[in-house]
């Protein structure tokens, strides 16, 4: 936030968001490693674990910004509001705001949404990184997947 506020004084101000996402991933990956090494691994309880943590706030934020476009907008603002709306909705904002705005553009303070394109990025790691990781489980058979994906990593200098 700081670098928000004053991005002179803190420059390299998305450090925070890439922490962010290492810290999130190790834990998620973790987390479905330990589950399927035990074979209790269940998309369905992922995926609602997932649902109960991100969509409330999520909810609370999108219909809040929606009250606030449609009060101090003008028709042709909430048009591009409506589209990184529904770019948001549908996880796929950071496609979206590839495509449209750079982060730090002069526009890109006009655009309420915009935050969103890491939840995005954070939805779409949800939904690759299980399914690789349990076909990989199934594909190889190993017994101890934890052991097997350690030694993949350790052979890539990843561990």
């Amino acid at each position: 936030m700081v670098f928000h506020f004053f991005g002179a004084t803190l420059p390299g101000g998305f450090l925070g968001v890439d922490v962010f996402f290492v810290v999130s991933g190790f834990l998620i990956v973790g987390l479905i490693l330990d589950e399927i090494s035990a074979a209790s691994f269940s998309f369905l309880r992922f995926y609602e674990r997932r649902i109960r943590r991100l969509v409330p706030v999520a909810a609370i934020v999108t219909l809040t910004t929606c009250l606030a476009a449609w009060l101090l907008s003008l028709p042709p603002e909430l048009i591009d509001f409506s589209k990184s709306l529904a770019a948001s909705a549908t996880f796929l904002s950071n496609w979206y705001f590839l495509a449209t705005v750079g982060y730090l553009d002069g526009p890109a303070t006009l655009k309420p949404l915009l935050h969103t394109w890491s939840l995005s990025i954070e939805e779409q790691f949800y939904l690759v990184v299980p399914a690789v990781m349990v076909a990989c489980a199934r594909l190889h058979r190993v017994r101890h997947f934890s052991t097997f994906v350690r030694s993949i990593a350790r052979l890539c200098n990843l561990a």
